[in-house]
């Protein structure tokens, strides 16, 4: 444990179950998480009409494993800076190096984590749902959504690498983090460093002070006066 605030902890509680076995096979697999952090780049512009994605490569990563395991689930955080929806990104999982499309090649992210259409409140099932809804305009705001597999693990022999659009095809500008969870052999593949924790810290949140100002330089772009917006 580190601590990487500013403030001192003065006091740290901790509450450990474990049972002792005189072996442990060696071919069980070992738990594994791992954060993940981007700023996407939108692939052309946050217009996400006729965009096509033909690969994973620009996607946001959610794991990237090496050796023989299977994958539990993921905490997923999105913070959107736009009131176009998020939720049409597709979710992608190649197993053991299959080339894309993989054999598990989702719908969007509101298919991959159960919700169909946006959420409008928190929802807390075992396996899956939404630990924060923002109550702002449009998709604006942060969001919590977690899928746990615990019931439907995604197995692989050699490796998984698992990811999801930012937006339909990688259209949207989207601050996203996340951490999944995985039991797979050892050795697994080296996780990158950890950024600083500057780098870690969420993006200012977005709210309707932030719309005007848009809009007012939208107008101002256009030469002023009664614009409705939808010119």
């Amino acid at each position: 444990m580190e601590n990487d605030s500013e403030g001192t902890c003065r006091a740290f509680y901790y509450y450990i179950d474990y049972e002792e076995h005189s072996s442990i096979d060696e071919s069980l697999g070992r738990f594994h998480a791992w954060w993940n952090r981007e700023l996407t780049d939108p692939v052309e512009n946050e217009d996400q009409g006729g965009l096509q994605n033909r690969s994973d490569r620009e996607n946001y990563l959610f794991v990237e494993a090496e050796g023989r395991g299977h994958y539990v689930g993921i905490n997923y955080y999105v913070q959107s800076p736009t009131p176009i929806w998020y939720g049409e990104g597709d979710d992608m999982f190649l197993i053991d190096g299959e080339p894309w499309p993989g054999s598990l090649h989702g719908t969007g992210t509101e298919d991959y984590f159960n919700m169909s259409w946006c959420p409008r409140e928190p929802y807390h099932h075992p396996y899956f749902g939404f630990g924060r809804i923002n109550q702002n305009i449009g998709w604006l705001g942060r969001t919590h959504l977690y899928r746990f597999h615990l019931e439907d693990p995604i197995c692989f022999e050699r490796s998984l690498r698992g990811s999801i659009e930012h937006g339909h095809g990688n259209a949207l500008t989207l601050d996203l983090s996340s951490v999944a969870y995985w039991y797979q052999t050892l050795p697994h593949r080296p996780f990158p460093p950890l950024p600083p924790r500057q780098e870690r810290d969420p993006r200012p949140d977005i709210g309707p002070g932030e719309i005007h100002r848009w809009r007012q330089a939208w107008r101002n772009e256009r030469g002023g006066g009664k614009l409705w917006g939808n010119e």
